[in-house]
């Protein structure tokens, strides 16, 4: 790939160029032949990097129409930054060289709602990994809600989580910050639909 393809705006490009083919019902299937099998097996050479939930739904190389060795994905319940999720990005940057992070968040995310649920007054007690799973979740659900008695609304709280996300993978980066510092790389945190099936921009790190 040449030096042209790897930069921030032209990785986004793509990206968002496969997920109009998703959404269209027209995706082209690219590289997931035998010869692209073949050709990855000494080394690869991805054109970004995803950072997002586990859920199901969220496929990500269907999402954007990719193929073998395009992506480089990273996911856990509730796209919750951690060591491991640090260390893996931070591979996909210093030695990959992926210019673009896509962190993908989504609505009716149960990570989220979980979190929002452990906020009511006669919440029951989560099992103990999955109450250090989503605690990182509770401070964007009390932000929306503020003094409000009702509940947020999952939708706000997972765009809130998601750039909580976006912006402690910056702190605790100093690779990750000063890539994008230079121009090498950029962050798109978006929201996935699920019924529309478009991944929407939320917040941009970076030129793209």
């Amino acid at each position: 790939m040449t030096d042209e393809f790897r930069t921030p705006s032209a990785a986004w490009r793509e990206m968002a160029r496969g997920n109009t083919r998703f959404v269209a019902g027209e995706p082209s299937h690219p590289r997931q032949d035998v010869e692209r099998r073949e050709a990855l097996v000494a080394a690869q050479e991805p054109a970004a990097a995803l950072f997002g939930c586990s859920d199901s739904r969220l496929a990500a190389e269907i999402i954007f129409d990719k193929g073998l060795g395009d992506l480089f994905v990273v996911r856990n319940a509730g796209q919750i930054i951690s060591e491991s999720v640090i260390g893996s990005l931070e591979y996909a940057v210093a030695v990959l060289h992926v210019p673009l992070i896509v962190v993908l968040g989504h609505d009716e995310c149960g990570a989220v709602k979980a979190a929002i649920d452990s906020e009511a007054a006669d919440a029951v007690p989560l099992p103990p990994h999955i109450h250090t799973l989503i605690e990182k979740i509770v401070p964007a659900v009390r932000r929306v809600r503020g003094s409000d008695p009702e509940l947020p609304d999952s939708i706000e709280v997972g765009r809130e989580h998601l750039r909580d996300t976006v912006a402690e993978l910056l702190e605790s980066s100093e690779l990750i910050s000063e890539a994008i510092a230079e121009g090498t790389l950029a962050i798109v945190g978006a929201n996935y639909r699920l019924l529309e099936g478009t991944a929407v921009p939320d917040i941009i790190v970076g030129v793209v």
